[in-house]
């Protein structure tokens, strides 16, 4: 039996969970002779890996520091992925082509509405990096109004706002010493590193709204611990990185729905025992 190929590409990618979502929707769907691997590949060692990929690959999935360099290699991105220029997402056709897309986005929202989230008047971002701009871009889709990002530097300020315009987003940019100023916005989204935002927490106001934190991995954050015992809305990384799995699994294989359940808790069990 001739085997079916995907993997998950970046540097570091040990502790990627990717190969355990993926091969638990392979087993929900049945899809025996499917593998998915993951490979430590860095920018340098991008284009021989996908020079070298034979007709058994289906697909690939992109974390950093590849879902820039990977543009260049393929034959098309989709204009979700062109929003953002960041792909992580690559689907190889039956004809040879590789084409990307940019799952994270749709992610983010499937992950809120999921949660009950549709629409929200307005909205806040911590931080100012690659996933700030995907959370932009899912704003895009479900705020109706201006968005506050908080940010350590001018240079970071100039940066969302100029991809505010290019979303359509109203951005508003404020420095991160006011950042418990954010806590009080319907929907909060926390984009920065693991313990960033742990000095926040004693300020998370009693009505909190929604708090979109895409850590998960220790969870939860301070701050979603403390956002939690407020009666807030906590939406967590795993939701994130379970529901842009499910549209990848749902591109490479062509089989609908994704099996979210059992990729989430596939993922649950994998973290419990970490």
């Amino acid at each position: 039996m001739s085997r079916i190929r995907a993997a998950v590409l970046g540097s570091p990618i040990e502790h990627s969970l990717s190969p355990v979502l993926h091969r638990a929707a392979y087993r929900e769907l049945g899809l025996d002779d499917w593998s998915y691997d993951r490979f430590e590949i860095d920018e340098a060692a991008l284009p021989g890996f996908v020079g070298g990929l034979g007709p058994e690959w289906a697909g690939l999935s992109l974390t950093m520091p590849l879902k820039r360099a990977i543009i260049p290699l393929l034959d098309g991105i989709s204009d979700t992925a062109a929003s953002v220029e960041a792909v992580n997402t690559v689907v190889l056709t039956e004809d040879g082509r590789r084409l990307g897309d940019n799952t994270d986005i749709p992610g983010i929202v499937s992950a809120l509405h999921e949660r009950g989230v549709e629409k929200v008047a307005s909205a806040a971002i911590l931080g100012a990096g690659a996933t700030a701009s995907s959370a932009l871009a899912a704003l895009s889709r479900i705020c109706t109004g201006e968005v506050t990002a908080y940010v350590r530097s001018r240079a970071r300020a100039d940066e969302m706002r100029q991809w505010g315009e290019r979303l359509g987003v109203a951005v508003r940019t404020a420095d991160w010493s006011e950042a418990a100023a954010a806590l009080a916005a319907p929907l909060v989204i926390a984009t920065t590193p693991a313990g960033t935002t742990d000095a926040l927490a004693p300020s998370v106001p009693d009505a909190a709204g929604t708090l979109f934190d895409v850590l998960y991995d220790p969870w939860p954050t301070a701050l979603a611990a403390a956002w939690g015992r407020q009666g807030g809305k906590v939406v967590g990384g795993l939701d994130l990185l379970v529901h842009q799995a499910v549209l990848q699994v749902e591109q490479m294989t062509g089989r609908t729905p994704g099996p979210l359940s059992a990729m989430r808790a596939a993922g649950e069990r994998a973290l419990a025992a970490r």
